[in-house]
């Protein structure tokens, strides 16, 4: 019996099976193809000879939803909106996104004016009905839409998360009239208020609907012709899996359901390694990832975006930014050396790939300063062609007037400052010091900067986990079942009883055990987390403040608010305290699987080396040793510069830090 975890990504498509009886885990990375990801799926999988039939779980992180909502490809959308407030999506907040560009373009919005519908009714902000719905007219707007073609229908109404029978009496409409269209109403995506942003997440959700209905519907059916009955799972936002059919429903839950796996690893992991205080660092070969985690707490957001999009969904706190291996090094037009956010992707890729990609790239320069080795190939495939690599390295650095293997250092430079600037807006411009954190760095390219990121920023440890390459697909195997519920409900504490409080929070854990199912396979109980948003009086923004269940008196809730907003701007006032949102996570906790220590019986680390390369650190040529992580024994430090090696990364040890094997096989780097 076995569990599996795919995350696709953009370059590669990685694969994690835990197998319950021997308590082994296998991995595989294997060539993305974005045409049609479930082709490398099942291609990776039937690599690994997963015996189907023994397939218990099956966890899947996907890109399918965000690349929609990129490449602005999805379903021809239509939305329906009350009476005099179809512009909404088309002005948006009206902010420039190029602030000292007086000439830039408006952000194009996700659909033309005239697709969006004015519908006359009217909630006021407290649920009361100041005009009755039209239910004649929306059928008349039926109409418009089937000769239009519309595949999918947003409705987002004034004030619905107040009462949200308008926007479901006209779904109930749409659907009957329009069978086969995708209807999604504001307030089953987010019953919470701010009319752009709740606007522009169920926007969103309807327009990559059928699109990711029609991948999950045929990759269950690819696993069921091929013999598979698991039931699939696709991470969310939010670090937990849900049932797939509820995330077709629902997709914009899963926008980042990668780089979210990859930080449920790291909690998990950091906890094992004693190191609750780190910033992981997921570096693909597209984009990289961080995300800081203190205490084992990770930071929650609902200020997401995909592309210009505002998308306000319960979210891990992520930042992304466009460097990844396979991002291209080129020469601005002020002359000045970048590297991304342009990328090769997976086809053509970096020219050392041998796929028809010339423009350089990051994964180019480490093959040109030989910190990967030819002998090696890249997902077990892709064979590195070093004399493909030096030529568009030496291009560019010709262009330039420098050498080969300066233009090359100079490219990861380049990649290590933009990767620490990434990092500085999660830690340092919060207030909140680097150096006092680990840098866990993961994806098939993390392992080889950490070291330099690290530098940049002072940080002294870098902690490697096991399987770095594969890392985000363990974690889909470490997650729970997890799903976030809102309602906007605006008061004065001064005004509101500790009992209404609580009734609130029932409500909302009523609705949620709805869709949690209790008799899931793994299933060891559930926890629930509650949180109000809160401010005070006058001002337009919230702090999530966290809440027991049971609090005892508005007291306690108005002392917890001070707390978090002196902490983070330094000072409280005695303006009165207002409840915006109050909020519920809720976790079915499933069965994870178990990590075998590293064995240290008959290891040296004589015996860990398994060769010799040549790596140029600081325009110096090094012979250095190289080390097979498998082999390492445990608690035994070795000096840089080296390499070490293992399926799906490689981790380069610089001079001036030393490394060791820790006790839950994590490989730990001191800066000497």
């Amino acid at each position: 019996m076995s569990w599996l975890g795919v995350d696709v990504g953009g370059t590669f498509t990685d694969l994690v099976l835990f197998d319950r009886v021997s308590g082994s885990l296998r991995i595989l990375k294997t060539p993305s193809t974005p045409r049609n990801q479930s082709d490398g799926i099942l291609t990776g999988m039937g690599l690994l000879g997963i015996d189907m039939s023994g397939l218990e779980r099956f966890v899947h992180g996907t890109t399918v939803a965000t690349n929609t909502a990129l490449e602005r490809d999805g379903a021809s959308l239509a939305v329906l909106t009350t009476t005099g407030h179809k512009d909404v999506l088309i002005v948006g907040r009206g902010n420039r996104m190029a602030m000292y560009n007086i000439k830039a373009p408006p952000i194009r919005p996700l659909l033309p004016r005239s697709r969006c519908f004015e519908i006359d009714e009217r909630i006021m902000a407290d649920g009361t009905v100041l005009r009755p719905l039209d239910e004649a007219q929306v059928e008349r707007v039926a109409d418009d839409l089937i000769k239009a073609g519309v595949e999918a229908v947003a409705i987002c109404f004034l004030h619905a998360y107040a009462n949200p029978d308008h926007e479901r009496r006209c779904a109930a409409i749409i659907a009957r009239r329009m069978p086969n269209a995708v209807v999604t109403t504001s307030a089953e995506v987010l019953s919470e208020y701010r009319e752009y942003e709740r606007f522009s997440t169920t926007a969103l959700n309807a327009y990559v609907a059928p699109r990711m209905k029609k991948y999950i519907g045929d990759l269950r059916t690819r696993l069921l012709q091929a013999g598979s009955l698991a039931p699939l799972s696709i991470m969310t936002s939010n670090g937990g899996a849900l049932p797939a059919p509820l995330v077709e429903a629902l997709p914009v839950l899963s926008m980042l359901s990668g780089p979210a796996a990859g930080v449920i690893a790291a909690g998990h992991i950091g906890a094992m390694a004693r190191y609750p205080d780190l910033i992981t660092c997921d570096m693909g070969g597209t984009s990289t990832d961080v995300c800081l985690v203190r205490g084992g707490e990770y930071g929650m957001t609902t200020e997401g975006r995909v592309g210009a999009f505002p998308i306000k969904i319960r979210q891990i706190d992520i930042n992304t930014i466009g460097v990844g291996g396979g991002s291209i090094a080129s020469r601005s037009s002020g002359g000045f050396l970048t590297v991304g956010p342009r990328s090769a992707g997976a086809f053509p890729g970096p020219a050392s790939f041998g796929r028809g990609g010339t423009e350089p790239t990051l994964s180019d320069a480490n093959v040109v300063l030989g910190r990967l080795r030819l002998d090696r190939p890249l997902g077990g495939e892709i064979r590195l062609d070093k004399q493909a690599a030096l030529k568009s390295i030496g291009e560019l650095a010709e262009a330039i007037g420098i050498t080969t293997i300066e233009m090359a250092e100079g490219i990861l430079r380049i990649a290590a400052v933009s990767l620490a600037g990434a990092i500085k807006e999660v830690s340092v411009m919060r207030g909140i010091d680097p150096r006092d954190f680990a840098l866990l760095p993961f994806g098939g390219a993390g392992s080889l900067h950490a070291a330099e990121v690290a530098d940049e920023l002072g940080m002294r440890t870098v902690v490697v986990p096991p399987l770095p390459g594969n890392f985000s697909a363990l974690g889909l195997l470490l997650a729970d079942s997890r799903r976030d519920f809102v309602k906007t409900h605006l008061s004065r504490t001064s005004e509101t009883g500790v009992q209404d409080v609580r009734q609130r929070f029932k409500e909302l854990i009523s609705a949620g055990e709805k869709e949690l199912s209790e008799g899931s396979a793994g299933s060891q109980g559930r926890q629930y987390l509650a949180s109000l948003d809160m401010r005070y009086s006058g001002q337009s923004f919230e702090l999530s403040v966290s809440c027991p269940l049971d609090v005892a008196d508005m007291e306690t809730i108005e002392k917890k608010f001070g707390e978090v907003y002196a902490a983070r701007y330094g000072a409280t006032t005695k303006a009165p305290i207002e409840i915006v949102s109050y909020r519920i996570a809720i976790w079915q906790i499933s069965e994870k699987p178990v990590l075998s220590p590293p064995e240290s019986s008959g290891r040296s680390i004589e015996t860990a080396i398994t060769g010799q390369a040549a790596v140029i650190f600081g325009g110096i040529s090094h012979d250095v040793p190289i080390y097979q992580r498998e082999l390492l024994p445990p608690a035994t430090r070795f000096p840089g510069p080296a390499l070490v090696e293992e399926d799906g990364s490689s981790t380069v040890v610089p001079p001036g830090w030393d490394a060791m094997l820790d006790h839950v096989g994590c490989l730990v780097l001191n800066r000497a």
